[in-house]
């Protein structure tokens, strides 16, 4: 057996031991000589006009550097292509004390710089800003009164296809359901909060930002300050928790530049928790599902109509309507998907954005079909069952879905299922057992990686790609143990830093498939000149073998067909003459793949069973059990991707029981913005979860035939324990969290 890691191996996170131990360096914990201290300070109002801001006694405290603000603060670009980033939605992007104009409750006003943090929060406290206030909206509910359809569409939308006549097959149809679900407002939460430290050396910066995507703020903070990209280095190796919130630049990068290049000095800016809660978030949503069936549950018409929330100068738009449409067998749906404009920060994606919602809302009301036409709610499911992509007409490059809800199935024991509500008790309280299923797509974005390999044999691999949590460098690693046959001692993985090979925003699940594929493709271009090399060792150890003959094992060149034979990585290096040999590939959808693309949908799915018990007196809820049975694809390490479908599942009982973001609409403001009051699943909300990775092996879906792990374990989550509340308790509630005053 070999040392080497392998594909497919549990290998435990390479980086897990310096997180650990809190020796990996976040952005806000860097120390540059001399560095100063920002403190945001946020509007008291959610519309209007700043009048006047007196900073007397704020500068008066000792430490205070400067007090930047829109009246003062150095040139910025003015045109919106200058604001823009890698994921911005159409619209106006934000731009930081640009103006006077108040566009969101704690917007950035002034920024406070001073020597020490607590000096910066002190005179902050003292700012003096007298508003001139508008009518503002916050309320979705009044919004929904002007939704529109947007004029430019996001480059990552697309709008549900149409089939048959849906509103005619409705209205024909024996069995008819149709229901109004809603989704409040989500924050992202990370542990580690928004922040910056911008090195400043000569005109030059070093910044080491909370981000998903380090060549995304090196290219934002370029258009915006006239900087060469040359001149600004984005550093982002570690990154604590991002769910999309890091997906595109946040305001205290920009305001901690822009204090370094106003001041020459090096400054760090991080928001508070509660600013935390006035920028980006999963946006509300109300969807309108119209179900047509037959007495036996073969659906006859989908009408599928969502609304989400977005500001009042960005158009945001996720992907709603089109999963139920895409997932089962019907000849008439349709979809319609708006927008509806409210005075907030623009939303963001978060987790799974579009899918979280649209599906999971849509699988609710299959739910509610099942009892309608009274079968089963998996039977429902394999009876309307598609094997391609209904909505588009065209076959997936794999699908184990029914074979997800077979195994999900029998580990849960979902046979011992009653139908009836409130039909399964356990003394006091009631069981509910409950699925749904879950469906996002499987992504391979172009990506560039470097090999290096050094004349002690040990091997290099880069790219400018983010780990989030995700297990990206173990994922490298693996990835290059297996093509160069490397002990894992060998291997190092570099990543988070702009300077590094070309890649994408950490995000949409794409992350394993295309750093990987980048990374396997360097290996081998490396692994082709060690073979050549390896001709010029003295002896010729290899013995003339050719390329197909050989294998590369624990650190050696090895004949396959007489293991004997063989050559060190050392010896190889030391016969090229060099220090080190370096190779840099790029993988990218090439011909064959948009072809491919456009003939076939690439999707992951999922099967999610639930049971939960409910105090008959109380109506309050406990997930106990869970399994999520996932085909997605080739699993490059079972290990990090099961902690992947964990959290996923985690956050979808958040959604189902716990999360909800309040507002004040008089002041147009977030309100619950604290760990204490923004409800998340803790250790003891959170029982026995089983994953199962179902064999799915796809040679056309991506390089490496990996689907992503990153979005599909919330997917539907909510549903499946949703629907489980109404079995246990026979109360549908149709807006999510399910808490305790909807139940009674």
């Amino acid at each position: 057996m070999t040392s080497n890691p392998r594909i497919g191996d549990s290998l435990s996170r390479t980086d897990g031991v310096k997180k650990v131990t809190g020796s990996a360096p976040y952005a806000a914990e860097h120390f540059p000589a001399d560095l100063l201290y920002g403190w945001i300070v946020s509007s008291g109002i959610a519309k209007g006009r700043i009048k006047h801001i007196d900073d007397s006694r704020a500068r008066a405290i000792a430490g205070v550097v400067e007090i930047i603000t829109h009246k003062n603060r150095p040139h910025m670009a003015f045109l919106d292509g200058s604001y823009g980033d890698e994921v911005a939605p159409p619209g106006s992007p934000f731009r930081p004390l640009h103006d006077d104009k108040i566009v969101y409750s704690l917007q950035p006003v002034a920024l406070v710089v001073a020597d020490t943090l607590e000096n910066a929060r002190d005179a902050a406290a003292l700012l003096d800003v007298t508003y001139e206030t508008e009518e503002h909206n916050t309320d979705f509910g009044i919004a929904l009164a002007d939704k529109y359809e947007p004029k430019k569409k996001r480059s990552t939308f697309e709008g549900p296809k149409a089939r048959g006549n849906a509103d005619e097959a409705f209205a024909d149809s024996p069995v008819q359901h149709r229901a109004t679900y809603h989704l409040g407002n989500h924050h992202h939460n990370p542990m580690e909060m928004h922040g910056t430290t911008v090195e400043w050396n000569d005109g030059k910066i070093v910044v080491h930002d909370k981000t998903q995507g380090a060549q995304n703020v090196q290219a934002y903070l370029s258009g915006i300050f006239g900087f060469s990209k040359k001149d600004v280095r984005v550093l982002n190796p570690y990154v604590g928790g991002g769910f999309g919130s890091g997906l595109r630049p946040q305001y205290q990068v920009v305001l901690a530049t822009l204090a370094a290049k106003m001041l020459k000095r090096s400054v760090r800016v991080t928001m508070t928790r509660a600013q935390m809660w006035s920028h980006v978030h999963r946006p509300e949503a109300q969807q309108t599902v119209s179900l047509g069936a037959d007495q036996n549950g073969q659906l006859q018409a989908i009408i599928n109509h969502a609304t989400t929330a977005t500001s009042k100068f960005e158009d945001y738009m996720e992907v709603i309507v089109n999963w139920g449409l895409m997932n089962y067998k019907c000849d008439n749906a349709s979809g319609e998907y708006t927008l509806a404009s409210v005075d907030t920060y623009t939303p963001g994606d978060m987790r799974a954005p579009g899918a979280a919602t649209g599906m999971t809302l849509f699988e609710i009301a299959m739910d509610e079909l099942a009892y309608a036409t009274k079968v089963d709610p998996l039977q429902l499911r394999l009876l309307n069952y598609s094997e391609k992509d209904a909505m588009h007409d065209k076959p997936f490059t794999s699908k184990a879905l029914r074979e997800a809800y077979a195994q999900g199935a029998e580990c849960f024991g979902w046979a011992r299922r009653t139908q009836a509500p409130g039909s399964m008790r356990d003394g006091n309280d009631l069981i509910g057992w409950g699925m749904a299923t879950g469906m996002w797509d499987a992504m391979f974005q172009k990506t560039a990686a470097r090999a290096t390999m050094t004349a002690d044999g040990k091997l290099e691999v880069a790219s400018a790609t983010a780990d989030i949590g995700t297990g990206t460098y173990t994922v490298m690693t693996q990835v290059a143990g297996d093509v160069l046959g490397l002990p894992l001692a060998d291997i190092t993985a570099k990543l988070g830093d702009s300077d590094l090979p070309a890649a994408p925003v950490e995000g949409g699940s794409w992350g394993a498939a295309s750093t990987g594929a980048a990374v396997e493709l360097a290996c081998k271009s490396l692994a082709d000149e060690l073979f050549k090399a390896a001709g010029r060792v003295e002896g010729k150890p290899l013995d003339g073998a050719k390329r197909d003959e050989i294998a590369f094992v624990d650190g050696f060149i090895v004949v396959r067909a007489n293991p004997e034979k063989r050559v060190s990585m050392r010896d190889v290096m030391a016969a090229t003459g060099k220090d080190k040999l370096e190779v840099e590939e790029t993988a990218k959808p090439g011909i064959l793949d948009m072809a491919s693309m456009l003939q076939k949908s690439r999707n992951t799915h999922s099967a999610i069973f639930v049971e939960v018990k409910v105090d008959a007196e109380l109506h309050i809820v406990r997930v106990t059990r869970v399994v999520c049975a996932v085909a997605a694809g080739r699993i490059i390490n079972p290990k990090t991707a099961r902690s992947q479908i964990l959290g996923g599942v985690v956050m979808g009982i958040g959604m189902a029981l716990h999360e909800e973001t309040f507002t004040d609409h008089k002041l147009g403001r977030f309100m619950n913005h604290s760990l204490a009051e923004y409800h998340i699943p803790v250790n003891a909300d959170i029982e026995d979860i089983e994953v199962i990775f179902v064999d799915e092996p796809d040679a056309e879906v991506t390089p490496l035939g990996v689907k992503g792990l990153g979005e599909i374990g919330i997917v539907g989550t909510a549903a499946a324990v949703a629907n489980a509340i109404y079995h246990a308790t026979g109360t549908r509630v149709r807006s999510l969290p399910v808490t305790v005053d909807k139940l009674l």
